[in-house]
């Protein structure tokens, strides 16, 4: 009965949209920048589960920084290295055209170093592409307020792989992180773009999908920045 009253919200309210809808989003702004010049890195590159983060053949090169191992295996990107981003010394200064990260930034528990050292890379004139959870969504707030392995039990329920959940600190997810750390860091902001869409973690169960649509109906209605699910942003050095 649950999953026929999902699929009936699904119908009735989402007909047009696909899973992954916040990648499909950010994969579009991505290559309103990337080139067949470009040498790219994808921060938090994993094991390349998210294939809307595939741009192999439409660049020149793709690296690959995650600290867990699956991105030594990872066939959307040319070569891989473990480790953090908050430092990347097997990368020379003013290498990459382009550095984007997926989902990421509220895994950062030191933005400064991380902003710095993604600046460091780039070229002058290259862009660094974000998409994070908005820390002023409930998501985030639920997220900030429960343990990791609260988070790993509701994704496990939710189909995702168990060992695919991360510790969080939401410490850059909001503009006025961004405005921030862009300033200590040098970058200058392009952009900051909001959305909601589908409530996919309000999605499991009937009654909460229906507080989750009221929800982002009511933030878009309003265009309620502040408060909708995803954030994404542009900065150039």
């Amino acid at each position: 009965m649950n999953k026929t009253l999902v699929a009936l919200i699904d119908k009735t309210f989402y007909p047009k949209t696909e899973d992954r809808w916040d990648d499909k989003i950010f994969r579009n702004e991505i290559l309103n920048v990337i080139k067949p010049s470009s040498i790219v890195l994808d921060i938090g590159a994993g094991r390349g589960r998210i294939l809307e983060m595939d741009f192999k053949g439409l660049c020149t090169k793709i690296y690959g920084v995650d600290p867990d191992e699956g991105v030594l295996q990872n066939p959307l990107i040319h070569e891989g290295y473990l480790g953090l981003a908050d430092s990347m010394p097997y990368f020379e200064d003013n290498y990459f055209d382009l550095v984007f990260c997926d989902n990421v930034l509220e895994h950062v528990e030191n933005p400064v170093p991380f902003y710095n050292e993604v600046y460091r890379v780039l070229k002058t004139g290259g862009v660094f592409l974000s998409k994070t959870p908005n820390k002023y969504h409930y998501m985030p707030i639920i997220a900030r307020s429960t343990p990791t392995s609260f988070h790993k039990f509701y994704n496990k329920l939710r189909g995702r792989d168990y060992h695919d959940t991360f510790p969080t600190f939401y410490r850059a997810n909001c503009y006025k992180d961004y405005k921030k750390f862009s300033k200590t860091s040098k970058f200058n902001i392009s952009f900051v773009k909001f959305f909601s869409g589908r409530p996919e973690y309000l999605r499991l169960f009937f009654l909460t999908y229906i507080v989750g649509v009221i929800y982002e109906r009511t933030v878009n209605s309003f265009n309620i920045n502040f408060f909708k699910t995803i954030i994404i942003t542009k900065m150039v050095k």
